[in-house]
């Protein structure tokens, strides 16, 4: 077994950690391994539901949007 260590982990953080593994009935090492996997689906699913989701806009309400846009740049003051 070889041993690893965290840097920075503050004392109340290491306190909980410990603490979660004890009432789930894990060791350590599995839960960080459980937490691990469980952050990267859940970065995955965050990611797949906003660039793989239906379009919020319709295309008509995209490009008003983008030419009101257009209009406000062209005002004076807008970029000086």
């Amino acid at each position: 077994m070889e041993i690893r260590s965290i840097k920075d982990v503050d004392e109340r953080t290491w306190r909980e950690f410990k603490s979660l593994a004890v009432k789930n009935n894990l060791k350590m090492a599995l839960l960080l391994k459980i937490m691990i996997n469980e952050f990267g689906k859940q970065s995955d699913d965050f990611w797949n539901k906003i660039l793989k989701n239906e379009k919020n806009l319709s295309d008509e309400e995209a490009d008003d949007m983008f030419n009101i846009l257009e209009e406000s740049r062209n005002e004076i003051g807008f970029r000086e």
